[in-house]
């Protein structure tokens, strides 16, 4: 009997139906500097200039991909994806030129992917990023039927003498936090292994766990948090460059403050937090407790309520704090003397 790539499990077909399904949605996102259209060996984008510098991201979802799965909220994860790659662009003071994305699953189905990518489509909309191209792969074998992963990559532009990093904070410098949209899409192995045993303990499944209305949720779900889109911080970035002497940004993603918030700071400096200068969001303290999670532990894997850390001179704080609102002072730049750099303050 003979074998075709179809009876392996493989269908072009789906792939091509899949990606009619979005492509009207993707090409809404098209910036006059794409030339040509998606389906090509490669994406092309017209230079920004010599004086501009390109700024490059990658990431993924994580594991908030399997809540997603269960629930069938797949728009979120799409959403995230772009979101996350964003943000990760602009604290480096780049604004995003165009976003291109890599889907691979068991097997195609269609219906599943339009919902994913005409999320990442929309999203690259809201954001002027152009969804410039992407890939979709059929692997059987490599995924459990109906499971998929995602990758996202972007590249944004930042004119040469606005890059941000490290070398423009100094010691005694302002740290203004922007509040987040629940975990984002980070620390969800801890989480769905804290609502895995809630489960057990309660003879019930990962679902009922996920699905029931929590009165310390003010009567939603711990699904419904846990599935909050991640924030993308675009239209504050842009508020603050124009208001502000922005030194640094730290975008709080996996490994929680100590992980993040360093890579904004240079050598010798460390960063005190106020843990009192906002509320940390119910769904932390939640998890936190159904899942007797230490406290280090908590704040090295969570963002707790803080997404955005933008670093300004003190004196450009007052401004800083105008122009985006619910952004908080949080604390300040300091000599670091120990292995851990952010400090919480008594």
């Amino acid at each position: 009997m003979s074998l075709t790539y179809k009876g392996a499990g493989v269908d072009i077909g789906r792939a091509a139906d899949a990606l009619g399904r979005v492509r009207e949605r993707i090409a809404r996102t098209k910036r006059p500097e794409v030339i040509g259209d998606v389906g090509q060996f490669g994406g092309l984008f017209a230079s920004p200039g010599s004086d501009m510098t390109l700024v490059a991201t990658t990431d993924g979802v994580g594991t908030k991909l399997e809540l997603a799965r269960l629930l069938d909220r797949h728009e979120v994860v799409g959403a995230d994806l772009v979101h996350h790659c964003v943000n990760d662009a602009l604290a480096m003071g780049a604004e995003p030129l165009f976003f291109l994305d890599y889907f691979a699953t068991s097997q195609i189905e269609p219906a599943v992917f339009s919902r994913v990518v005409g999320a990442m489509a929309d999203a690259c909309a809201r954001c002027g990023t152009a969804l410039l191209g992407g890939e979709t792969a059929e692997m059987p074998g490599m995924y459990a039927p109906g499971t998929y992963d995602l990758a996202g990559f972007l590249v944004g532009a930042v004119a040469r003498d606005k890059v941000l990093g490290p070398e423009r904070v100094r010691e005694g410098d302002t740290l203004i936090g922007i509040p987040s949209t629940g975990l984002h899409t980070n620390g969800y192995s801890l989480a769905r292994e804290i609502c895995a045993r809630v489960a057990a303990s309660q003879g019930g499944t990962l679902k009922d766990v996920l699905t029931a209305e929590r009165s310390e949720l003010g009567g939603h779900s711990l699904g419904d948090a846990l599935l909050a889109t991640h924030r993308p911080y675009l239209r504050e970035f842009r508020s603050l460059r124009d208001a502000a002497r922005v030194g640094a940004i730290a975008h709080l993603t996996g490994g929680g403050w100590e992980g993040n918030l360093p890579r904004a700071l240079p050598a010798g400096l460390g960063a005190v937090i106020d843990r009192g200068a906002w509320e940390v969001p119910a769904i932390f303290r939640v998890l936190a407790e159904l899942g007797t999670v230490p406290e280090v532990d908590q704040w090295d894997t969570w963002n707790m309520g803080i997404g955005l850390v933008v670093i300004v001179p003190e004196s450009d704080a007052a401004a800083a704090l105008r122009v985006v609102p619910g952004a908080v002072a949080i604390g300040r730049v300091e000599a670091a003397s120990g292995p851990r750099r952010v400090r919480w303050a008594a």
